[in-house]
């Protein structure tokens, strides 16, 4: 990402994020700059599939109201890990690297 003309490194890096076989099993959250996350493996009739969800800190998933959060959805593989984490540095430079 480039903000007001300098490089700025992405918040997660994919290199380092290799969770794939925890999120088939349990959800992964984490939080970065006020930004909470989570990462789960759901399911419909087309079959499984990763779930992300954001939210804005201090409260966790339960406690904080569905419109307060932004869900995405992704394969579960690691093209869907990928886009994931794609995903959770956009959200995170457009609506919370400016709070902090």
């Amino acid at each position: 990402y480039v903000l007001k003309q300098k490089e700025v490194c992405d918040m997660i890096d994919i290199e380092n994020f290799k969770h794939l076989n925890y999120i088939k099993k349990e959800p992964l959250s984490g939080s970065y700059g006020g930004m909470r996350y989570m990462l789960m493996k759901e399911k419909d009739e087309n079959g499984d599939y990763m779930q992300g969800y954001i939210w804005p800190e201090p409260l966790g998933f339960a406690k904080t109201s569905d419109e307060e959060k932004t869900k995405c959805r992704f394969t579960l593989d690691e093209d869907g890990v990928a886009d994931a984490v794609a995903w959770l540095n956009k959200e995170y430079f457009e609506h919370y690297y400016q709070k902090n």
